[in-house]
């Protein structure tokens, strides 16, 4: 195991109140509640766009068993794509398993509406690089992650991750290994991943120890484990601490050291983390205090330099209201940036500035549909997918990366308790 100098190790997984097979944790009872008020320390789906590496001729991955696309004169897919989508399972009015759909990447069409079963509460998902197996979370008491093979929907078994309630995972760039994220026990593992595609048990599990959780805060609360661009560390996003770890892995063992820690202002709930194409900015959307924040990032030392918060536009239509920014991309070239808002139900939109070390406000877009939990750009990135856990529905909008604007591409589609999209 790695030395954390911050940080205490789980050998086994936790235990608590609600057995894995579907006892209440508060982040599921909050999905259920559906118009009601959200609480401050929700946690949400992670980001289907975390860096993987392209192919060496530069295409995108094409999951095996999914629809062929025909390539365009342009070299972008005409033909449907697939679409998988996040629920929970254990909720009334949730999902059967993971969504299986397709979208058309001309119009922004969603048709379908399978679902790949057996697999349990799977509220966040992330792909292997080279597109043959899905992963998902398994948001319980005791928190476990599972890979599905795509090919032939082949279950090819789950994994403990040593904590509870998982909300985030993502694939490193090597493929070699599986990062999740532990929103109930505030802790991250790494699982190696098998040439099938398959997990193995966790080489290393690293519960966020310090500092002190923040105000309102009844401990760490990871929310977030992502790779650098540069693929010299990883970063875990904590809400519940008010801080960013920063990591190396072995890749050999699949051990965490930390190198560093980067503090939000107290109470700001740091929830989301997106890098600029530069790699040496990132965005931090902080979910309690409703704020965004431009980080500086040394790839040297991993060390994050967070900036001064800034708006999500929430208000800019009328009176402001409660709302919980959940998740921030960038547009590939680097030019834009948009931020879902749940409670004010928007997409805002930003100018990125002096190379990434600046955001300008642009305005909001209606999501049409109620709290935006995660948001997703196609592979292409002319489609930018809202999955609204309110109002069971998958939200697509056509992107203008030339001047950062957002279009509805139809009518949005109906999905149960939908908090995430994973467009491929």
């Amino acid at each position: 195991m790695g030395s954390g100098t911050d940080a205490s190790r789980w050998g086994s997984p936790r235990s608590g109140g609600a057995e894995s097979g579907g006892g209440w944790s508060r982040r599921r009872f909050v999905a259920a509640l559906g118009g009601a008020a959200a609480l401050p320390a929700v946690a949400a789906c992670g980001n289907s766009s975390d860096p993987a590496p392209p192919r060496a001729n530069g295409a995108s991955p094409r999951p095996e068993g999914s629809s062929r696309s025909s390539p365009s004169p342009t070299g972008q897919p005409t033909g449907p794509r697939p679409l998988y989508i996040g629920t929970y399972t254990s909720v009334e009015g949730g999902g059967t398993g993971i969504g299986v759909a397709t979208y058309d990447p001309g119009t922004g069409r969603v048709t379908g509406g399978d679902a790949l079963t057996g697999v349990a509460d799977p509220s966040y998902l992330a792909v292997h690089p080279d597109g043959r197996t899905l992963y998902a979370v398994n948001e319980r008491e005791r928190g476990t992650v599972t890979a599905v093979r795509l090919a032939d929907r082949k279950i090819l078994g789950s994994r403990a991750t040593g904590g509870a309630q998982p909300c985030h995972l993502s694939v490193h760039p090597s493929g070699r290994w599986l990062l999740s994220a532990d929103y109930g026990s505030g802790s991250v593992a790494v699982h190696p991943i098998e040439a099938s595609g398959g997990l193995r048990e966790a080489t290393d599990t690293v519960r966020h120890a310090k500092p002190a959780p923040g105000p309102g805060q009844d401990g760490p609360h990871a929310h977030q484990f992502v790779t650098s661009p540069d693929g010299g560390h990883v970063l875990a996003v904590d809400l519940g601490t008010d801080t960013v770890y920063t990591y190396r892995l072995d890749a050999r063992a699949g051990t965490l050291t930390e190198t560093a820690q980067a503090h939000t202002r107290p109470g700001a709930g740091p929830r989301h983390l997106t890098f600029h194409p530069g790699g040496r900015y990132a965005y931090l959307a902080n979910e309690t205090d409703d704020t965004v924040t431009v980080c500086a990032y040394d790839p040297t030392s991993g060390r994050l330099t967070i900036g001064d918060p800034q708006s999500t536009g929430n208000g800019k239509g009328g009176g402001k209201i409660t709302n919980y920014p959940a998740q921030i991309l960038v547009t590939s070239n680097g030019a834009y940036a948009f931020l879902a808002n749940r409670g004010d139900n928007t997409i805002a939109r930003y100018a990125v500035e002096a190379d990434g070390a600046r955001l300008r406000l642009l305005g909001t877009v209606p999501v049409e549909g109620d709290f935006p939990r995660q948001i997703a750009f196609s592979p292409d990135g002319g489609l930018l997918f809202a999955a609204n856990q309110r109002s069971s529905t998958v939200s697509v909008f056509h992107v203008d990366v030339g001047r950062g604007e957002l279009r509805l591409a139809g009518e949005p589609f109906a999905s149960p308790v939908a908090v995430c999209a994973l467009p491929l």
